[in-house]
């Protein structure tokens, strides 16, 4: 017997055990409730999401091609519509997760206004959206369950027993929108037991996982912008610490962490690594300071030196007050701190870079792997790359490697509209299409993301029906690209009563008040329109 029988069962004898006064009370009308109220908690469904991603990074160990997606989101509306367009579309949400992007939270979440990706939004806002967008990822559960429910109650009304039957199944076999989100928690905002109280709001939330970078938390920057500031490897893991005992005390076991470095376009350092001995951790990040040897003499007054065997070697500070670190170096630290992470409690590691290039992110993963065999990322396809030029000049690099004639092309313009149908445009959009499937097999990227993939269309959208609808179009620049594209591709937000959860309503409006229910959904509701 499915739980849904079951759970009419039991509420059948939990209203008789009370006598006459539960009568009103029809248990199949509240088994339908509880099916629509899976998930109780945030925890609920942190514990849920955390089981779903460790199998699914163990599937990618054994399967390179069983790698995962997500798309950023700064609204739970996004999100939910997101996941809806997944089941309808592929049938599963299977290896498809959400993003919750720091940046896009400051840009369009916070209570100042517009802010860039430097940390100075609110830090409970994180926490919010997390819960925000799980509460909109559940009412699509209690939508598409009460369209099933809807035409159970129909096939049993027409004597329909095959087609109660198949709908009856549909409902046993519910699957979730529920799915695991990767959290930004940016530097952690503080020290950390800052972390680890936002790491706290955050799991409450329903976060499964939490993504934390090495920057400065008061100096931090956009992972694609300059002036970024790392912090020694020893500031960073007790922050890595502080995630895991929230996610410990609150019954995470298996919480993820994914230990983001930004080493490669970081060229400076606030601190000075504490160092015990030669070699240790602190020592080899103070070897990347830029430095000059220095004598007594010529030291000056707030000066500070390493002695590094036996010479006087002095940073170099900046009027900043911030240390550099040598010229060429990043990848050299890249792959140091991913190795160290791992070693210390991260799960997955992401690497901020400053353009798609599969055999650059390789190029360190192999070094990482050689230490860390099973070490695998989440990596930012980010909106920051102009990713047609980038492949284009790739091709373009490669074609002169290959001895081909690239005197029809300007490597500096291959923006230009004019070579889009070229066949070097085709071949670059190809190496697009596949670069995720490319990088999973051959650079060790477990998930893929997109930060802030609807920031965008929503810009762009936005910007083709203000030009129609303020223009010569008019109204028909939203019936024809918006509304009838709605009807044509099928989007269930065409009945945007119903998405927001009219019927929904309706119905618990009849399970409370029985035939004296006031509906909103009768013959004069203009939704019918649209069938």
């Amino acid at each position: 017997m499915s739980d849904y029988n079951n759970d009419i069962d039991a509420i059948a004898s939990l209203r008789a055990a009370q006598g006459n006064t539960w009568n009103a009370i029809n248990p199949e009308y509240a088994a339908r409730m509880k099916a629509q109220n899976r998930f109780k908690t945030g925890l609920d469904i942190a514990k849920y999401t955390a089981a779903i991603m460790r199998q699914d990074m163990a599937e990618y160990d054994a399967d390179s091609s069983a790698y995962t997606q997500s798309l950023g989101c700064w609204h739970g509306f996004i999100g939910q519509q997101k996941m809806i367009a997944i089941k309808k579309h592929h049938g599963s949400t299977s290896k498809r997760y959400l993003y919750l992007s720091g940046w896009m939270v400051a840009a369009l979440r916070s209570e100042f206004g517009p802010l860039p990706d430097q940390s100075m939004h609110e830090k409970t806002s994180v926490a919010a959206l997390i819960e925000e967008l799980y509460t909109f990822l559940r009412q699509a559960d209690s939508r598409e369950l009460d369209l099933l429910f809807t035409d159970l109650d129909a096939a049993r009304a027409a004597g329909d027993k095959a087609l109660e039957a198949e709908v009856q199944a549909k409902i046993d076999n519910h699957e979730t929108h529920i799915v695991p989100i990767i959290a930004d928690i940016d530097a952690g905002f503080g020290n950390p037991e800052a972390t680890y109280l936002l790491a706290k709001k955050m799991i409450e939330a329903g976060a499964c996982c939490i993504q934390l970078e090495n920057q400065v938390s008061d100096e931090k920057q956009c992972g694609h912008q300059d002036g970024k500031v790392t912090v020694p490897h020893a500031d960073f893991l007790a922050k890595i610490n502080a995630v895991r005992y929230a996610f410990l005390e609150l019954g995470i076991d298996d919480g993820v962490i994914v230990a983001r470095t930004d080493s490669l376009g970081a060229g400076l350092t606030k601190q000075i690594a504490v160092t015990n001995e030669p070699g240790d951790l602190g020592d080899q990040y103070n070897a990347f300071l830029d430095c000059e040897e220095v004598s007594t003499a010529d030291l000056k007054n707030g000066d500070l030196v390493l002695n590094r065997e036996g010479k006087l070697l002095r940073p170099k500070r900046l009027p900043s007050n911030l240390f550099q670190f040598k010229k060429g170096s990043g990848e050299d630290r890249c792959v140091l701190d991913c190795i160290t992470s791992l070693q210390n409690g991260a799960d997955l590691l992401w690497i901020e870079t400053e353009k798609p290039h599969v055999g650059q992110i390789a190029s360190m993963v192999n070094r990482i792997r050689e230490v860390v065999p099973n070490a695998k990322l989440v990596y930012n396809n980010s909106p920051s790359f102009n990713w047609t030029l980038n492949f284009r000049q790739q091709v373009f690099d490669a074609m002169v490697e290959a001895g081909q004639d690239v005197s029809a092309y300007d490597r500096a313009n291959l923006m230009s509209v004019e070579y889009d149908e070229t066949e070097l445009a085709q071949v670059a959009d190809e190496k697009i299409r596949t670069f995720q499937r490319d990088a999973a097999a051959e650079a060790g990227i477990f998930h893929h993301l997109i930060t802030l993939p609807t920031y965008h269309t929503a810009a762009l959208s936005t910007d083709n029906l203000a030009k129609g609808y303020f223009g010569a179009e008019g109204m028909l620049a939203y019936v024809k690209g918006v509304q009838r594209q709605e009807l044509r591709q099928g989007i269930a937000c065409v009945k945007h009563q119903n998405m927001a959860g009219s019927d929904i309503g309706d119905n618990h409006k009849e399970y409370f008040a029985g035939e004296a229910a006031l509906k909103a959904g009768g013959k004069d509701n203009t939704m019918n329109q649209f069938g």
